[in-house]
């Protein structure tokens, strides 16, 4: 019975941890995303409108790629419904085609409509390989509209990365409880 105990307060324990740490996780996350929709402002002001009019968005605030003929991405990002943050997402990304270098880069995706919001936050969202992102640059965003109710700006960080090539990214969502 004393065994017992200690296994049900040790598992308690390791819950609470793993919980925190996401959470620290998840803040630091979030934290990383408000500064990414100040870069992205800052950079192109013109953007401001599609936070301020959009039904929701995604931050990526720092996505890694990278690539020698097969390539890929990743990031974590914050999915934001009226302004307000909802939960969090991740982006897997694999491509094959003329590609070299690594960049890393604020990806940010507006959803026009609550239905393209509500599709993207059933999980396991894909893009197809002909969505294509603006990078958003100074005067860039007056230009550029939705396309099936979604549309992706880039911003790069950091690196250089040459790609012409074919694939398709994957996103996962998960809603704050």
């Amino acid at each position: 019975m004393k065994n017992l105990k200690i296994v049900w307060a040790t598992c308690l324990l390791f819950i609470t941890v793993m919980v925190a740490a996401q959470n620290e996780k998840d803040k630091k996350i979030m934290a990383d995303a408000e500064k990414a929709k100040a870069t992205l402002i800052e950079k192109d002001a013109g953007i401001e409108k599609f936070f301020e009019n959009s039904s929701g968005y995604a931050i990526f605030p720092n996505v890694g790629k990278g690539g020698l003929i097969i390539g890929g991405a990743s990031g974590n990002g914050v999915v934001y419904e009226n302004g307000g943050a909802v939960g969090m997402t991740s982006l897997k990304k694999v491509n094959i085609g003329l590609q070299a270098g690594g960049q890393a880069v604020i990806e940010v995706i507006f959803f026009e409509t609550d239905a393209a919001l509500a599709k993207f936050k059933e999980g396991n969202y894909e893009f197809s390989a002909q969505v294509s992102a603006v990078v958003a640059d100074e005067g860039k965003s007056k230009n550029v509209d939705y396309d099936d109710g979604v549309l992706v700006f880039a911003l790069p960080k950091a690196g250089f990365m040459a790609d012409i090539s074919v694939g398709g990214q994957k996103f996962e969502y998960d809603a704050f409880k």
